[in-house]
C-alpha cells in the first residue's frame, strides 16, 4: 500500500504585548511537515499611538537567523495588515520590536497527514460521482435561440390631426405649446 499526503488545517494566534514581547511556533513532531500561513496582524483596542513593529525571525535564533520586520502598525493609520500569501516553516519567532501593543498574529498551521489508499480510494469514488453528474448536465439538449422579429421596435405610426391640435384637443405629449402662446390666446 502506497501511503499518500492529506492536509490538517488548525487556526494559530498569539498576542504581543510588553509583558510578552516574543512568542514562538515550533513543532516536535517530525512524522508530518508542518507549515504556517500567515493571515492577518492587527493592533488590540487598547494600543496607544504609537508605531508597533513586528518582525520575523525564521530557523533557530541560535543559528544566526536575521529578524525581518514584516509589518509595521499604528493605531491612526494602519490597525491593521493582510498577510495572506506569506507561508512558513516551523521554527518561526515573532517579536515586537517597538511599541506596546498589543498586536495580534492570526495564522493557519497546516500539517500534513498520511493515510493509506483505502481512504483515497473513497475520495476517488466521490470524484467518480460527481464527473458522471457533470456529463448529465452536459447531456441536456441545448435550446436554439430564433430571431422572430420580437428584438426589433416598431416605428411609431403618426396621427394626421397632430398638426390640426386646436384648442379643442389638448396638445400632444412633447408637441404642446409653451405658456406663451395660451397666455396670448385668453
Amino acid at each position: 500500500m502506497s501511503k499518500t499526503e492529506k492536509p490538517l488545517s488548525t487556526l494559530w494566534g498569539c498576542e504581543l504585548n510588553e509583558s510578552n514581547k516574543e512568542e514562538s511556533f515550533k513543532t516536535d513532531d517530525t512524522n508530518h511537515q508542518h507549515q504556517l500561513a500567515l493571515r492577518t496582524m492587527c493592533l488590540g483596542h487598547t494600543a496607544k499611538d504609537e508605531f508597533n513593529i513586528v518582525e520575523l525571525v525564521t530557523g533557530e535564533e541560535n543559528s544566526g537567523a536575521k529578524a525581518v520586520p514584516i509589518a509595521t502598525l499604528h493605531a491612526k493609520s494602519m490597525p491593521t495588515v493582510n498577510l495572506s500569501g506569506l507561508d512558513l516553516h516551523p521554527p518561526v519567532t515573532f517579536r515586537l520590536k517597538h511599541g506596546s501593543g498589543p498586536v495580534y498574529v492570526g495564522a493557519e498551521h497546516v500539517a500534513l497527514e498520511e493515510f493509506s489508499d483505502d481512504e483515497e480510494m473513497d475520495d476517488d469514488e466521490e470524484v467518480e460521482v460527481e464527473e458522471e453528474e457533470e456529463e448529465d448536465i452536459e447531456e441536456s439538449p441545448v435550446k436554439k435561440v430564433t430571431k422572430n422579429g420580437a428584438g426589433k421596435r416598431k416605428k411609431p405610426e403618426k396621427a394626421e390631426d397632430e398638426e390640426t391640435s386646436d384648442g379643442e384637443n389638448p396638445p400632444k405629449k412633447g408637441k404642446g405649446r409653451g405658456r406663451k402662446a395660451q397666455a396670448a390666446k385668453v
